[in-house]
């Protein structure tokens, strides 16, 4: 039989139940006591009784009570109103809305469902982890306690179930303390196939209603041939609900200790996070040879941004080393330039406002501190105007900059752009974009050497300034066909664009357009330099096609090609990158894709004239989540930029594959192939072992980089970690 019983009744009565069954909420899992929704409980049984005289509630045979997603089986239920007391017998179960089950063979709840016992306490959590104990007792309503309680998350050998799982966690007894939100371990012990490995006579952690809570956190073992042998155990300190620490001391034997952290504070209008390292080693010379003197190390890095309110935002980031090496000799990073910011930047409708401040530091050996820019500061503004007739539209831009030195060149800068365009949509579906800007820029500037090459051709100082008109007609036409199985497009591109020849005069420095590379991203731009003091002037064909093919299956491809016709050449562009003559070499993509498991591209700049391959670059993905092989290659005959750096040919590799259920094999490595200075930058050989309950991460590490304290280094690295435990 079944119905409706009194809810408030068989609610208090199940949520005794679920309470005395949130034993399992012991931090490392999810706890099953929580309130029931307000409605409603369905129980049926095959036979139901209640004695009035008694006010007793039997349920016999089959019980099952189900309140919203929570879900109760038993042989038999009795609730003794006057006793107060709700007993469960005979395979006890418990389902929680997250998936949890519990099972007991006897349950017994009394003084207002706060006191309780239970024979034979067993729980299968959400997660498939297990929980045991042999018995378990509710107290005070807040405070549980669990009798020779055994937890794992490993699956047990299929073969021979009653076999030790590969780790387990037992404890003499284990105590939740609701009220402290606290797990208390008496007499715990770690055990690996059933070996202890690790005893301790007590400790304790948060339980799972707490995201947070001070603690150490897994370690981690190094040998490397820099630091010798090193061993990591990070600590985390929870100061309160917004502010955290994590100190992470590391000692070695050959470089003595070295101190990391990282501080994090979320505010009320906003975060910041602050890292950084520091070490007290022997001091070495630019040969690597110590000097017999100690020197301090280290470095810091961090970045936050907050909101003064719906309009202004304001943040920094910070990074900054003690000297050039330290981030590469103790594997942080391979940055050759760090560079720190502080900025406010504003967001009004159409409008854009921001001001910024750029310190650098550069680590390369033939950096020169005196010659490092500070912007002090950088200010842009942008706005865009509503769209008018026939989706017209203007857009104005302006920048204002300091730049200053120790030694060398100070810049100072104002500049506007004033853009207007309109589009057209043709019969035959063309898309053409007329558009008229005029770019103005004024200069003051001190110390501008004209012909960096030669010492001897002196400086120059004063105002220098510039106004640029451009007209520009961007027309494109995609045709589309559709066949039984695919969508093909191919869009020809003509770019038409006018303005005066030159309009780069020797006196305004070059600080922000060094970095230039000629290639398919900007074929088809109206100006490629990315900076504001340099302009790409004179009359100019930008042309080009684009094809792509879209299957219904999912597979793809697409390519692009296009040049540049002038009217005359520039000598703007510096030789060897593509640009310096009448007409532009060629550049193009490909990219392929006749699955989900391929991936390939192709970026490529051909000579104009013999169409010999200039600068190619490629790459291959190939596989799944379990095999995965990935490939790039880069080839450049010069590199693109305006100080003609020497040409460079590099592969990189990286591939994982799974060799069984558990263990996975990763490999990378990158090498320099040109005939100069060619050879392998690094590589590494890693083996994974990962299950339900327990992760290794074994690596092996060379590298080959030397510079001054930086030699040529092999690192063994490895990190374990329990799941649900670390």
């Amino acid at each position: 039989m079944g119905g409706f019983f009194s809810a408030r009744r068989m609610r208090a009565c199940l949520h005794g139940m679920a309470v005395a069954f949130g034993l399992t909420g012991l931090a490392l899992f999810p706890a099953v006591a929580q309130e029931l929704d307000e409605g409603p409980v369905l129980v049926t049984a095959d036979e139901m009784t209640y004695e009035q005289n008694n006010a007793i509630v039997r349920a016999r045979g089959n019980v099952e009570i189900i309140s919203g997603d929570r879900i109760l089986l038993a042989d038999e239920l009795t609730y003794d109103q006057l006793n107060d007391t709700v007993v469960a017998i005979g395979n006890v179960s418990v389902t929680d809305t997250d998936g949890t089950v519990v099972f007991a063979d006897r349950v017994e709840l009394s003084d207002h469902l706060r006191e309780g016992a239970i024979q034979g306490f067993r729980a299968l959590l959400s997660d498939e982890s297990r929980l045991v104990a042999e018995s378990a007792e509710r107290v005070g309503g807040n405070r549980t306690s669990l009798n020779d309680a055994v937890y794992s998350p490993c699956d047990l050998c299929a073969d021979n179930p009653e076999r030790a799982p590969l780790w387990q966690l037992r404890a003499e007894k284990v105590t939740h303390d609701q009220a402290a939100q606290e797990v208390i371990y008496r007499n715990a012990r770690l055990e690996v196939y059933g070996v202890p490995v690790v005893y301790t006579p007590y400790f304790s952690h948060a339980d799972p209603s707490v995201k947070r809570r001070s603690g150490f956190l897994a370690p981690s073992f190094q040998r490397s041939s820099v630091l010798g042998f090193a061993a990591e155990t990070p600590y985390y300190y929870a100061i309160n609900p917004s502010i955290d620490l994590t100190v992470s001391p590391k000692l070695t034997t050959d470089e003595g200790p070295i101190m990391s952290g990282e501080f994090r504070q979320r505010t009320q209008t906003g975060r910041y996070e602050l890292r950084g390292t520091i070490t007290y080693p022997d001091q070495r010379n630019q040969f690597n040879q110590r000097t017999g003197r100690k020197d301090e190390r280290g470095y810091i890095k961090g970045n936050g941004e907050f909101d003064y309110d719906n309009t202004w935002a304001y943040g920094f980031n910070l990074h900054r080393a003690t000297d050039d090496t330290f981030l590469r000799r103790y594997r942080i990073s391979n940055e050759d330039t760090l560079t720190s910011r502080a900025y406010v930047e504003g967001i009004n409708g159409r409008s854009y406002a921001a001001v910024n401040s750029y310190a650098f530091q550069g680590l390369r050996a033939n950096d020169d501190p005196g010659q490092t820019p500070l912007i002090l500061p950088t200010a842009e503004y942008a706005h865009v105007g509503v769209p008018g007739r026939y989706g017209s539209f203007w857009r104005f831009d302006a920048n204002a900059l300091m730049l200053t030195r120790n030694e060398g060149t100070d810049s100072r800068r104002i500049s506007t752009n004033t853009r207007y365009q309109i589009p057209y949509y043709g019969s035959l579906g063309e898309v053409v974009t007329f558009a008229g800007e005029l770019r103005a820029d004024g200069y003051l500037v001190n110390d501008v050497r004209p012909d960096p090459m030669n010492p001897l051709a002196g400086s120059q100082e004063g105002f220098v300034g510039r106004a640029v008109p451009q007209a520009s007609v961007d027309w494109r036409l995609p045709f589309v066909r559709h066949d039984a199985t695919a969508q093909h497009v191919v869009e020809p591109i003509v770019v038409a664009v006018v303005s005066p020849n030159g309009g780069n005069p020797a006196k305004i420095p070059n600080e922000d357009s060094f970095n230039f590379e000629f290639d398919d991203t900007n074929v088809f731009s109206t100006n490629r330099f990315p900076g504001y003091d340099r302009l790409e002037g004179g009359s100019r064909l930008n042309y080009g096609v684009k094809y792509g093919i879209y299957g219904d299956t999912g597979y793809y491809a697409s390519a692009l090609v296009g040049q540049i016709l002038r009217s005359r050449a520039d000598d703007t562009f510096a030789q060897q990158t593509g640009l310096e003559s009448n007409s532009s070499d060629f550049v193009g993509r490909f990219d392929f894709s006749p699955n989900e498991l391929i991936q390939f591209f192709n970026r490529y700049r051909l000579d104009r004239d013999s169409l010999s391959i200039r600068r190619n670059e490629l790459g291959f993905d190939l596989g799944n989540a379990r095999h995965r092989l990935n490939l790039t290659y880069v080839s450049l005959a010069r590199e693109l930029t305006a100080d003609e750096l020497t040409s460079r040919e590099e592969v990189a590799v990286y591939g994982q594959t799974a060799i069984s259920r558990y263990w996975s094999v990763t490999g990378r490595t990158r090498r320099d192939l040109t005939e100069e200075r060619g050879g392998t930058i690094n590589y590494g050989l890693g083996l994974i072992y990962e299950d339900e309950c327990f992760t290794t991460f074994i690596e092996f590490e060379r590298e080959f980089t030397s510079d001054r304290d930086v030699e040529p280094s092999t690192s063994v690295s490895v990190r374990i970690r329990l799941k649900n435990l670390s």
